[in-house]
This record gives structure tokens, C-alpha cells and sequence, in this order.
């Protein structure tokens, strides 16, 4: 008895259209990875900003500190420089403000946020709050302390997703509303050109960048380049940088 073995082309054919069909799976896969990456992304998003909400109600309309490490009741807190710097860096959250009412230290990292495996850029929290949200005072600027002083806070954000170059978030986002002309820090683009913000009235949701020069900023920013910031805005775009300046909050 004989059995009959595949030919040289008949095998090229099958591989053919298995590489034909890994040409087609593995974009959509990709697609789904990041489409739940980012939903997470979200998730944490929302938790962060409703813990920011109880936490203005627990203290009589008081806004947690927006810097990090500047006082007792900043968000977050410094890391201490000792020890494992990715168990470092959880500590410094745990250590902070909010975390009481948040109890998992995961929710302040995006996991398509890679810099924690980076050992040349190691980081683990992947979200900023906005300096005008009690934290840093930037040019032009002045924060604000009660959500009282917060006009119409569901266009207000309080949270962003954040590509400190300095190897991990210091201090607040800012932005300095009077000039569009430029940037002040970078942030994080995770997820295909888009990324996270967290408003003040609790919600949450991803926001797409219209600019290429916004997403070359924080291509600078992850391979830890310091000419993100202050990043210049040419003159024909700009649609980006007056999308957050109009949700920055300042008192004046």
C-alpha cells in the first residue's frame, strides 16, 4: 500500500494561505489587544476620578493635592530611591492621599504604559492630575483649591495619562492656557493616537489627537528625550493643545 505525500507546490500553497490568513488575523488581533488595554485604561480612569470626587466631599470641598510629594495630602507621594525602584514606585502611591480611597495600586497604571519593563526608564504610575488642580502653578496660571472654584466641571479634566522623559511623572501636568504656541510637559499616547482623561465631574474617556506634531512630542517623551518639553506647536495645527487648554483650569 502507498500513500501519497504532498508535492512541493501543493505545500507552498498551504503555506501560502496560512501566511495569507496571518496577515489578516494579526492586525485584528493587535486591534482587540489594544481596544482592551485602553478600556482598562478607562476603567482606572473612572475609578481615579470618582476617589478624587469622595475625597472632595470627605473634606468639605478641599481638592486633593495635585503636585507629588509637595505635601502630606498630595495624591501621591515621592519615591524614597531605596530598594526595588518598580516596589519603590508603588510605594510612593500607596503613601499617597487618594490611595485610601482607590486600595489597588494597579488602577494608577495603564498596561499599554511599557516603561515599568524598561530598565533604562523605569515607571509604574502612568496618570498625572492637571497642575490647575490644586497643584503646580504654571505662567499664566493660578490652581484652584475647592471644587466650588471649578467652573462647569464636566469640561474640566483632572486626570491625563502622562510621559514624564525624567523616568517617572513628577509633579503636575501643565499647560499654560495664554500661550498655544507651545506645550509645557509631554504626555503618553498609548492607544493608537489616542489617549485617557479623567474629568471632574467622574467620567472618564479615551480622546483621539488631530496633530502630528502632538504625537512626535511624546514619541520624544517615551525614548526619554528633555526636547518634549516646551515643544513647539506649528503654526498650522494647534487643534490638540486648544482642546486641553480649553479644560484647563486656572483661576484666571
Amino acid at each position: 500500500m502507498t500513500t501519497k505525500a504532498f508535492t512541493l507546490i501543493e505545500l507552498l500553497v498551504v503555506i501560502g494561505i496560512i501566511a495569507v490568513l496571518m496577515s489578516i488575523l494579526v492586525p485584528s488581533l493587535r486591534l482587540a489587544r489594544d481596544h482592551a488595554r485602553a478600556s482598562v485604561c478607562v476603567s482606572n480612569l473612572r475609578t481615579l476620578s470618582l476617589a478624587w470626587l469622595v475625597y472632595v466631599d470627605d473634606n468639605d470641598g478641599e481638592l486633593v493635592g495635585g503636585h507629588v510629594g509637595s505635601t502630606p495630602w498630595d495624591w501621591v507621594q515621592t519615591p524614597s530611591g531605596v530598594g526595588d525602584p518598580l516596589e519603590d514606585r508603588k510605594d510612593a502611591i500607596r503613601r499617597g492621599a487618594l490611595f485610601r480611597y482607590v486600595n489597588e495600586v494597579d488602577v494608577y497604571h495603564c498596561p499599554a504604559d511599557a516603561r515599568k519593563r524598561d530598565p533604562k526608564h523605569i515607571a509604574f504610575r502612568t496618570y498625572s492630575i492637571g497642575g490647575g488642580m490644586n497643584g503646580e502653578e504654571c505662567t499664566g496660571t493660578e490652581p484652584v483649591s475647592k471644587y466650588i472654584e471649578i467652573r462647569s466641571p464636566a469640561t474640566k479634566y483632572v486626570f491625563v495619562e502622562e510621559c514624564d522623559p525624567r523616568k517617572l511623572n513628577l509633579g503636575s501636568w501643565l499647560l499654560n492656557p495664554t500661550d498655544l504656541s507651545k506645550w509645557v510637559d509631554p504626555f503618553g499616547i498609548w492607544h493608537n493616537k489616542r489617549s485617557c482623561l479623567g474629568w471632574a465631574d467622574g467620567r472618564a474617556e479615551k480622546h483621539q489627537w488631530l496633530d502630528n506634531s502632538t504625537i512626535e512630542m511624546s514619541e520624544l517623551a517615551l525614548a526619554g528625550s528633555m526636547s518634549a518639553f516646551n515643544y513647539p506647536v506649528p503654526a498650522d495645527e494647534g487643534q490638540d493643545i486648544a482642546f486641553m487648554a480649553r479644560g484647563y483650569v486656572s483661576r484666571r
